[in-house]
């Protein structure tokens, strides 16, 4: 994730695994009960595409202190998608095993957003 040669926000490993999270949400939650379909399975959706957006969006700021701002935006949408899968399985939405990559892919990304964000603190 170096920012220094980075030309475009789609060069981002974090953002390259924000977009595979999103894609997997939406596979995800396609079998979800039909009544979810304006209530947890537009949240989990519009949260999961958050991430890779404010990640996309900071990084097209150029100023560190922006794109920290927008990283912060996105910790806020990965923390919420967290409690929304959580929540998911707690009322049998889904299987512990089948959100497992999920939260595996969450997991990540937030140890990758943190990591940018004290490279790009550093640079402030």
């Amino acid at each position: 994730m170096n920012t220094n040669t980075t030309r475009s926000y789609k060069d981002l490993v974090v953002w390259q695994k924000g977009i595979q999270l999103a894609r997997l949400m939406y596979g995800l939650t396609q079998g979800f009960p039909s009544e979810e379909k304006f209530g947890i399975v537009a949240q989990m959706r519009r949260a999961a595409v958050s991430i890779p957006s404010n990640v996309a969006e900071g990084q097209a700021r150029h100023t560190p202190g922006e794109f920290i701002q927008f990283i912060s935006h996105a910790e806020g949408s990965l923390a919420e998608l967290d409690t929304q899968l959580i929540l998911s399985t707690e009322l049998k939405f889904c299987s512990q095993s089948a959100a497992e990559p999920a939260f595996t892919l969450l997991d990540e990304i937030r140890r990758m957003l943190n990591a940018l964000r004290r490279k790009l603190a550093a640079r402030e």
